[in-house]
């Protein structure tokens, strides 16, 4: 039982991530009634690509990631595609961690301390490359008690929060139609975990056929929390929501619910930050043969070198990684479970092998439209 608590923590805590704290402007701007339907739909695709990596962990030789299955699978460029896949959108999300993060821990502790958002963001990158550098078994426990942390502080500032709350702002009619495809990226990359199944398969050990039974718990909390927070927010803030959520408060709550609200965005990016370095540091162990040190200094320090060099943009990011790159993950994973319910039609049912292709469908069509959107934003915004 234990361990699918800690299971459950680290799925779920990776979730609840940086996309969280875009939901409540993204609510705002098309409505709750549409934020709902897509938590709705985005939400059991979301558990069908979890579970159909999870059987594919079950029925594949240990000590692979995205890539090693892809090789298996999908052949030497299935494998490349994973490859680039897999350490550009890793990478690309731990970016995002770090740009939310440190700007949490500054406005936490920079009152106090003093010093720049540079100066914190290397120290919230500096304790999770510690963490990563541990090990699993380091990760779990933070990620269970961060997660605790992160209900316990939530429903405090709902409770601080209350008699602000106008209920009135949430359920406005908001709905907006050139916008209607924009809580897509961002709420696919709220509720999005799959490559930590293969971590989380490890950490099972003897027990790792449990797995099935961590995907639902930690889709549920994941939804549960972000909607949470959207109801939090918004409800709060109304129209003068930010992008980043919490600065939205300052005109509400004094400095003391504040700082809880900037702790709470704390717990919740870096906890994802260390299990997705975890996953990016095994991708370079693993799959490409590369010593263990080197593959946490590659997993890590790149990250936080495109950072210092001025990739700060936190919405650019997170809907390129959000939009495009999980999109090809989740392409990838379809295909790999097609290959395997093939090889073994007596483990994987037809009617079980059909539903990938409206998956495929459905990532295909939002990769286009990321691009479609980006290409007349740039468009429109330059002419």
């Amino acid at each position: 039982m234990k361990k699918i608590f800690y299971g459950i923590a680290i799925l779920g805590g990776t979730m609840i991530g940086a996309g969280l704290f875009g939901l409540p402007y993204v609510t705002m701007r098309v409505g709750i009634w549409v934020v709902l339907a897509y938590f709705l739909f985005l939400g059991v695709v979301s558990y069908l690509i979890h579970y159909l990596f999870a059987e594919l962990a079950l029925h594949t030789p240990d000590y692979k990631r995205m890539p090693g299955f892809a090789k298996i699978y999908l052949g030497k460029k299935g494998k490349g595609i994973a490859l680039a896949s897999a350490i550009f959108g890793l990478s690309g999300a731990l970016l995002s961690y770090i740009i939310l993060g440190g700007a949490f821990l500054y406005n936490l502790l920079s009152p106090y301390l003093g010093g720049n958002v540079e100066f914190y963001t290397l120290l919230y990158f500096t304790l999770g490359a510690l963490i990563i550098f541990l090990g699993i078994k380091t990760t779990s426990s933070v990620s269970f008690w961060g997660l605790i942390m992160f209900f316990l502080i939530l429903f405090l500032v709902i409770f601080r929060g209350f008699p602000y709350l106008e209920t009135s702002n949430l359920l406005a009619d908001k709905i907006n139609l050139p916008d209607l495809f924009l809580p897509y990226g961002i709420i696919l990359f709220s509720l999005w975990g799959a490559t930590l199944i293969p971590e989380i398969e490890e950490f099972l050990g003897k027990d790792k056929k449990l797995i099935k039974k961590i995907i639902l718990p930690s889709v549920l909390i994941s939804t549960v929390a972000s909607l949470l927070f959207v109801f939090l927010i918004v409800s709060i803030t109304g129209d003068k929501t930010t992008e980043f959520a919490i600065d939205g408060l300052r005109g509400v709550f004094n400095n003391g619910i504040v700082s809880l609200m900037f702790l709470l965005g704390f717990l919740t990016t870096f906890t994802s930050f260390i299990t997705i370095g975890l996953t990016l540091k095994k991708v370079f162990w693993f799959d490409l043969k590369i010593n263990r040190t080197l593959s946490w200094f590659l997993a890590c320090f790149p990250v936080i070198f495109l950072f210092f060099l001025g990739v700060q943009d936190f919405i650019k990011v997170v809907g390129f990684v959000g939009a495009v790159m999980l999109a090809t993950d989740s392409i990838l994973v379809s295909l790999m479970y097609r290959k395997l319910g093939i090889a073994k039609p007596e483990v994987i049912s037809k009617v079980k092998r059909f539903v990938v292709y409206p998956l495929i469908l459905i990532f295909v069509l939002g990769i286009f439209y990321e691009i479609y959107y980006s290409f007349n934003f740039v468009w429109f915004t330059t002419f």
